[in-house]
């Protein structure tokens, strides 16, 4: 079974369409906005922030690109972000990875208001998530639930190896499963005897961002394997070739993970706006 992230995020559009039109009534006709805040001019980072910025468009949501200097200071970062969690129709905050090296980029993530977070990256949303108590979670790893959601696969007592320890990708994704009651390992570059503990897993999440790290020879025959990574040419953290044949389900490189990840950033936008409009007179 192949795990079309691409159809099913359009099929999420559609919805969140509509729940932005009644929102926007709701409102008195303002318009909430999704405030996209870009650091340097790193060319792979404006391009996901334009994709973002896109699919605002597409559900109705205003877009706010914040564009700053490669030269920005951690102070001058913080400024705008405060200027932004004051902000009433900014409903959702993305500070877009990685920011240049002057930069304390944890600090920034966790200046970010809790109830617009819709990015998933602070450490007060991490550890609520952790906890399995409410926070919008972290848009990679939550898109990759909500897949596996709509496809219906098994997680309960599975076991699940995730491949990547990222504060924003890896370890959420870790505990996401955990909260489904899957039984998960934790692997990355440097783990020893990676091969054998990958032959054991129902599931595989390759998060470890090297091309084509995990090798399908690997894989378990029947195993679910979720790729989340992307690089040059089409090709992610797992080999292409015999997976379809191997796995009992996967998510093809680009099309599965990727729009994922988008249409959840933009679906906690709306909740964010949601519950701030139930909030308001």
């Amino acid at each position: 079974m192949l795990l079309d992230g691409k159809t099913l995020a359009a099929q999420i559009e559609q919805e969140l369409k509509i729940r932005v039109q009644a929102l926007i009534q709701r409102m008195g006709g303002k318009i909430p906005v999704l405030a996209t805040i870009l650091v340097g001019d790193d060319p792979s980072s404006a391009t996901y922030v334009k994709m973002k910025g896109n699919a605002c468009k597409r559900v109705g949501l205003e877009s706010l690109p914040v564009l700053l200097p490669t030269s920005t200071t951690t102070e001058e970062l913080l400024g705008k972000i405060k200027e932004l969690n004051e902000n009433p129709l900014v409903r959702g905050i993305l500070l877009q990875h990685p920011v240049p090296k002057q930069i304390d980029e944890r600090k920034c993530f966790d200046t970010i208001s809790i109830e617009k977070d819709v990015d998933g990256v602070s450490s007060l949303g991490f550890g609520l998530m952790s906890m399995g108590k409410w926070a919008y979670g972290s848009a990679t790893p939550k898109g990759i639930m909500n897949l596996l959601e709509h496809y219906k696969i098994p997680l309960e007592g599975k076991h699940a190896v995730v491949v990547g320890r990222s504060a924003i990708l890896g370890k959420p994704m870790a505990a996401m499963l955990l909260n489904k009651n899957c039984t998960v390992t934790i692997c990355h570059s440097k783990t020893q005897n990676l091969p054998h503990i990958i032959g054991q897993a129902d599931i595989v999440v390759g998060a470890v961002g090297i091309p084509e790290f995990i090798k399908t020879q690997w894989l378990k025959n029947g195993a679910v394997a979720i790729d989340a990574g992307y690089h040059n040419g089409g090709i992610g953290d797992i080999q292409k070739e015999g997976l379809s044949d191997k796995c009992s389900a996967h998510t093809p490189v680009p099309g599965g993970v990727g729009p994922m990840t988008i249409s959840t950033l933009i679906m906690q936008t709306v909740e964010s706006a949601e519950k701030f409009s139930t909030l308001t007179p």
